[in-house]
């Protein structure tokens, strides 16, 4: 009879250990796959933010050969300036995407100036600039996928769980392309 017990015993502190296991691996996978989304979001800051150090060079090389395109030029300076006031992933996202659409519409413009086009100045620039603007999409890749990884794990009936003992159950939002980036930019003069 005293085996039995023993062996009883050991069974429920096995079980136990198992469960307290899976739980506290539960709660940190939760951790786990929220900080890889804040990483993830931190690159795309940083390849961003690289971007916009470019900006300013680019938009003075262009404004010597373009005089009339002064609010675009303009525009982009007020969206550059946004991105450091934004406080909230979103509103990052959401600077971010009205930036590109005013970068494409400058590119636009340029195609108008061959004189431009061919500036070493201008041509190193650009380089630069789509440089930059691959780093942003290889990033935001990556962050969109830590983002499903964050989101499908909050959703599933334990990650759930886990999410809500951690207060890490609101989802973490994508980067997707604005609507507008759909629109081939209109060029007017």
């Amino acid at each position: 009879m005293k085996s039995a017990g023993v062996i009883g015993l050991i069974v429920v502190v096995i079980v136990a250990l198992i469960f307290v296991a899976w739980y506290i691996n539960g709660l940190n996978k939760v951790v786990r796959l929220h900080e890889a989304v804040n990483e993830r979001w931190a690159q795309v800051e940083t390849m961003i933010q690289r971007r916009n150090d470019l900006i300013p060079n680019l938009v003075n090389t262009v404004k010597g050969y373009m005089t009339h395109e002064r609010e675009l030029f303009e525009e982009i300076t007020r969206l550059r300036s946004q991105w450091a006031n934004a406080k909230t992933v979103e509103e990052k996202i959401e600077n971010a995407r009205t930036l590109d659409a005013a970068l494409s519409r400058l590119m636009v413009v340029v195609e108008n100036y061959p004189e431009l086009k061919a500036s070493e100045n201008f041509q190193t620039l650009q380089a630069q600039l789509e440089g930059s603007e691959n780093r942003i999409a290889v990033e935001r890749k990556r962050y969109n996928e830590a983002v499903k990884a964050f989101n499908t794990y909050i959703q599933e009936v334990f990650g759930k769980f886990f999410a809500k003992r951690r207060g890490l159950d609101k989802p973490a939002p994508y980067f997707e392309a604005a609507p507008e980036a759909k629109k081939v930019p209109e060029v007017k003069f």
